[in-house]
């Protein structure tokens, strides 16, 4: 269908519904958000973002104020953000974005998930010019709500693209633009199911089902580590 779905959503879909695993990358963004901006959402855009995306996995509201709290404790650990860059098998490329309070466990894991897959990580920087970076937006398709026109509302705040899928509208633009493109949606009162700053590769691969199957094997490894919060292929 294009831009989101980098890789097939199916897969992705079974992938991240898990719970057990999800929730603490929740939580985590949260608290990070609410240590570095303050604990205000109304204040905190960042944090904002962090409880809008929570809300939409279903992270229960107990859950979502426990994470903020967890920002004033004076012994919380400091996170690093981090991000690695490998190939996997059959050559597939993996863009990897973390947030860590011990780099040298992550990146040694890391290895690990790429080597095990007869891969290995590569100097950081290599991959960047292999995708692009975009702010997206995820909003209902709900009543009074034309994508024609919310394009044109929204093109001076930084849209570049809009796609509709079933009852789900997609919203892109630069990654410089997510801070304008947030307070133009909030300015016409629509209400963001998901937002994100995430990476489309420039040239996407098709591979075959017996090649997805050894990739899968390893994202799955990657993406269950508490430290890594988003991954990126070059997966069509």
């Amino acid at each position: 269908m294009g831009r989101a779905f980098e890789y097939r959503r199916a897969a992705k879909e079974k992938r991240w519904d898990k719970m057990s695993k999800i929730f603490p990358k929740l939580g985590k963004a949260i608290t990070m958000a609410a240590k570095e901006g303050g604990m205000d959402p109304s204040t905190n855009a960042k944090l904002r973002t962090a409880i809008q995306n929570a809300k939409s996995e279903n992270m229960p509201k107990d859950n979502i104020d426990a994470a903020i709290k967890r920002a004033a404790q004076k012994d919380i650990a400091s996170f690093t953000e981090v991000n690695y860059e490998g190939k996997g098998p059959h050559g597939v490329l993996v863009f990897i974005e973390c947030a860590t309070d011990n780099p040298t466990r992550t990146v040694a894991n890391v290895k690990s998930y790429f080597n095990k897959a007869n891969g290995g990580i590569v100097p950081t920087g290599s991959l960047e010019f292999m995708f692009e970076r975009k702010s997206v937006f995820e909003i209902n398709l709900g009543d009074g709500i034309d994508a024609e026109s919310l394009e044109l509302e929204l093109i001076d705040a930084g849209c570049e693209e809009i796609e509709v899928d079933e009852n789900q509208i997609f919203i892109y633009g630069d990654y410089s633009a997510f801070g304008t493109l947030s307070k133009a949606l909030e300015d016409l009162k629509i209400e963001v199911q998901k937002s994100s700053l995430s990476r489309f590769p420039n040239a996407p691969v098709e591979f075959t089902e017996e090649q997805m199957t050894d990739i899968e094997k390893m994202l799955d490894k990657i993406e269950d580590d508490d430290d890594i919060q988003q991954v990126f292929t070059n997966i069509a």
